[in-house]
């Protein structure tokens, strides 16, 4: 897997798909057909950032343009249009790649990519969410992970995959990420082997996830970008509404663990399935926000794309709705955004975004009911997710 320090030995490279002076279009191809019109996607490649070996990828279609970054497979930029027209960019990210940062509030908090302990826009694995006192057992052996958030290791670890410089390739409407995680890579047991997919189709943006592995390992991916829907400087959601597709949660530990208990949420703060107005809906929550997965589906279901979310924002119009063959959501609130500096110079504080991480249930390796994150040596791992950004 290549890693940060990785970086500086690819100044002396040349990367002969990429023009250095511009973006470089790959293909704009329209063979997708929605409401009876056809849309077409352009691809575009160019370096970015102040060191070499990275590359941002702009997928632009009539209704919404996505950057990706190979730094992490990292969505840095999404725009879309509101009601009237307007685009805005509802993805929180950083204009550069390197920082001073997130340091404390009275410091400059001058940010960027290689400094971000926040995981803007980035893919994470090997295993997303929290594992619990950063241990397991897979076929009678203990494994153990470095611990990064309180007693637990979060997100895949210190180096996990959003710290890594992923391969990038053209596909028709996007482009692939992949890398390669050597076996005892942050502790994980086998050698895996990961991509994702970042397609655009009109107004749906789709992220497909890939892997194989060596040897059986926990494996949970997904996409950890922060949105807000009023724009990317706005000052937070709670003129945001919600609905989540969920009957059930987990509720969590002092330390962000479940419990093991799969709690019904009639009747309580964390039932969103009708839509919800997100600024008195965290007055009621436990603790500082939202940071609960939501159970779409059970040990035993079958394998298929389900609806997740709907996201509204009234004053502009704009709509996001996700979907995925996932088990879980995780509906986080931005609880620990603390002022570091983003695009544009904006400072990003507590509740200015919300993620939707779609993914399997946290701990899933230490808890048996749970739905299985195990993959073994022969097996594919396959999940996909859907973005689509509308208006109303």
């Amino acid at each position: 897997m290549r890693l940060l320090p990785l970086i500086e030995q690819e100044k002396k490279k040349e990367k002969p798909d990429v023009n250095k002076s511009g973006p470089k279009s790959l293909h704009n191809r329209g063979d997708f057909i929605k409401r009876g019109q056809p849309t077409m996607t352009d691809v575009s490649v160019q370096q970015w950032g102040e060191v070499g070996g990275v590359d941002l990828w702009v997928l632009q279609s009539a209704q919404v343009r996505v950057e990706v970054l190979s730094l992490g497979a990292i969505l840095r930029s999404v725009c879309c249009r509101g009601r009237e027209g307007h685009m805005e960019d509802v993805v929180l990210g950083f204009d550069q790649l390197e920082g001073k940062g997130n340091l404390p509030e009275a410091e400059s908090t001058e940010s960027g990519y290689l400094s971000d302990q926040r995981y803007l826009g980035a893919t994470v694995g090997r295993v997303a969410n929290r594992i619990a006192r950063g241990r397991f057992v897979v076929e009678g052996k203990e494994y153990r992970l470095d611990i990064n958030n309180g007693p637990n290791a979060l997100h895949g670890g210190l180096r996990g995959f959003n710290k890594a410089i992923w391969l990038a390739t053209a596909v028709e409407g996007g482009v692939q990420l992949s890398l390669t995680s050597p076996d005892g890579d942050q502790g994980y047991p086998g050698e895996v082997q990961v991509s994702v997919s970042y397609t655009l189709q009109g107004e749906t943006l789709t992220a497909e996830y890939q892997a194989r592995s060596t040897k059986t390992t926990p494996i949970n991916l997904t996409n950890h970008s922060y949105f807000n829907l009023a724009g990317q400087a706005a000052a937070d959601i709670y003129d945001h509404q919600v609905s989540i597709s969920a009957q059930s949660y987990l509720p969590v530990d002092d330390s962000s663990i479940p419990t093991g208990e799969i709690r019904r949420v009639k009747g309580t703060p964390f039932d969103l399935t009708t839509p919800v107005l997100i600024g008195p809906r965290l007055k009621e929550v436990p603790g500082p926000g939202f940071d609960h997965n939501f159970c779409l589906s059970f040990p035993g279901d079958s394998w298929t794309e389900r609806d997740a979310a709907r996201v509204c924002h009234p004053a502009s119009g704009r709509v996001l709705e996700v979907s995925t063959s996932q088990p879980g959501v995780q509906f986080y609130t931005a609880n620990f955004l603390d002022g570091l500096t983003g695009k544009g110079g904006v400072r990003y504080r507590k509740h200015s975004s919300f993620c939707l991480e779609t993914q399997n249930w946290p701990d899933a390796v230490n808890q048996a009911p749970f739905p299985s994150c195990l993959l073994c040596p022969g097996e594919d791992y396959h999940h996909v997710t859907r973005f689509t950004f509308t208006t109303v």
